[in-house]
């Protein structure tokens, strides 16, 4: 029998670079022993997460500022990808794995992670489907969406030395927040995409709650784990707020 999964629900949308820094150091916790296999699933603030390949766009400083015109922190994500946004509407979750071998189970950490996120999402009326949509932001094989028209929830890995990091968002409500941020970042960084492959999961079953949806995905994920529910340690807490500064996009 697999071993229990530590979760923790532990919410900061005020500070979206403490966010980012929690999950950098719930992996290093991770994958020095000092932590079991984790699980966190979170209200986030609003950001827009870029990456190491944004960064280096020529069109970077200008993608920042629009991030922040529309009212959305620019925070530095843990993973690779493209720019992806977040805000109160959205879910979102950093799963941490004890691994000797990390690249070993690349494909099967999306496979189980989507598959558990696409079941959740369809226990709840929403036609959610495993895989890309034409045209999506940050676009990967195991994104979920709804129809095959619209994504709704990305995910991405880190990998480091002794463990795995699989996280990403499921955005919930207010699609329409994700297009219109999104919009000028994109034609900043010159990255194709079109608006119209975002949206939200209650624009497929309206009146749905991220309560709802996280109340279902623990459910299905309960149905192959036992969770535990854990608190961060202060140590934790304090490694993330010293990264803090560095994540905050100046």
């Amino acid at each position: 029998m697999a071993e229990p999964l530590h979760f923790y629900q532990a919410s900061f949308p005020q500070r979206p670079a403490y966010d980012a820094a929690l999950g950098r150091a719930l992996l290093r916790a991770v994958a020095t022993g000092r932590a079991p296999e984790s699980l966190r699933l979170h209200r986030p603030g609003d950001f827009v997460a870029f990456s190491g390949l944004d960064r280096a766009s020529p069109g970077f400083a200008a993608a920042v500022a629009a991030a922040r015109s529309a009212g959305f922190e620019a925070v530095l994500r843990l993973t690779g990808g493209r720019a992806a946004a977040a805000h109160g509407g959205a879910l979102a979750f950093s799963w941490c794995v004890p691994s000797a071998d990390p690249r070993r189970n690349i494909r099967a950490r999306f496979a189980c992670a989507a598959a558990a996120i696409a079941g959740a999402l369809q226990s709840l009326g929403v036609d959610a489907r495993v895989g890309a949509v034409p045209g999506e932001y940050c676009p990967g094989a195991f994104s979920v969406n709804a129809g095959g028209r619209i994504k709704l929830a990305g995910l991405a890995q880190r990998l480091s030395r002794g463990a795995a990091y699989l996280g990403g968002v499921i955005v919930v409500t207010g699609g329409s927040r994700i297009r219109r941020v999104l919009s000028p970042v994109y034609e900043s960084l010159a990255l194709p995409w079109n608006p119209e492959s975002a949206g939200a999961a209650e624009d497929e079953a309206p009146g749905l709650t991220c309560m709802a949806v996280a109340q279902a995905l623990r459910a299905a994920l309960q149905r192959r784990r036992r969770l535990i529910a854990a608190e961060f340690s202060p140590a934790l807490l304090r490694e993330a707020a010293a990264a803090e500064a560095a994540l905050q996009l100046p």
